[in-house]
């Protein structure tokens, strides 16, 4: 006789990450949550903002239940949402660049492979050869595209293909040391990542940690961001600092630079995949 306490397993249901931004008024969260229960859906989390200064409103909200798409496109258009919902196990196509420092694609990489970042990348793109083995170590495929001020042009659409090819979703410059053209900037707007140390607009140019040393800085620091076409002043989606003192030395400051870029990057990266990030003009909100 079989036991009366034990049941069949149940699969679990689908999940699903709805994320929208719209002008603020009364009755949206009633509207989208009240559509979501009358077709059985039931919330796992959720999170919103009402920005005053601009008048937004932010939301995210996962949900398992069925997909409510063509369910809420009326609500989406009575409140002019700017939304997206994706099924709660989406991975965003990655193409991550570099240069000859191998500090944040490793980092990515390792993330990456044993399953603490949600992303598929799908290839590495640099102007150096420098790190072809540890990209093919992951066995993501390794692009090689020299680049200089006569092939500039040429490189970028070299680039731009090996996305389109890939079918990918975001490309992170992690530390790529070429600036981007505007057409480049264009094509990729808002679904491109940065990350640099947070010396600037302080200590521009070549050795920015010598500089610091020099100066005596007691902070050391990285932020991440989207790429515009002002240069590395796109709307910023994580910081973090570390304080040193008198002792560092150069190497020094800069190895706890390497780490905390690498960090910094990895959870703007893990933060964008999850859905967390909503762009608010020249800022950002962040679902943490």
């Amino acid at each position: 006789m079989p036991d009366p306490l034990m049941t069949e397993p149940v699969a679990p249901e689908q999940s699903w990450i709805l994320t929208f931004s719209c002008h603020d008024r009364r009755g949206i969260v009633a509207a989208v949550t009240g559509r979501l229960a009358e077709a059985g859906g039931f919330i796992l989390d959720s999170q919103q903002y009402a920005d005053l200064d601009t008048g937004r409103f932010f939301m995210r909200l996962v949900f398992t239940g069925p997909d409510m798409r063509d369910r809420l496109s009326d609500v989406a258009a009575q409140f002019g949402f700017d939304w997206t919902l994706v099924p709660g196990d989406h991975r965003p196509k990655v193409v991550i660049a570099c240069s000859t420092t191998s500090h944040c694609l490793n980092d990515l990489l390792h993330r990456w492979s044993i399953g603490a970042l949600p992303i598929d990348p799908v290839a590495v793109v640099s102007n150096h050869e420098v790190l072809r083995g540890l990209a093919e170590w992951h066995n993501v495929p390794f692009h090689h595209l020299p680049v200089s001020a006569a092939n500039r042009a040429d490189q970028e659409a070299a680039l731009l293909r090996v996305m389109e090819d890939s079918g990918a979703d975001l490309l992170v410059l992690a530390r790529y040391m070429q600036v981007l053209s505007p057409e480049l900037v264009a094509a990729v707007e808002g679904r491109c990542v940065n990350i640099h140390h947070s010396f600037l607009p302080s200590f521009k140019g070549a050795k920015p940690y010598h500089q610091a040393h020099a100066r005596g800085v007691k902070l050391i620091g990285a932020t991440a961001h989207f790429v515009t076409t002002d240069l590395d002043e796109g709307p910023i989606i994580e910081q973090a600092a570390e304080r040193v003192d008198h002792r560092a030395t150069v190497n020094e400051l800069i190895a706890i630079g390497r780490d905390i870029e690498a960090q910094v990057l990895a959870r703007a990266v893990r933060w964008i995949a999850e859905r967390r990030v909503l762009a608010n003009g020249a800022r950002t909100v962040v679902f943490r």
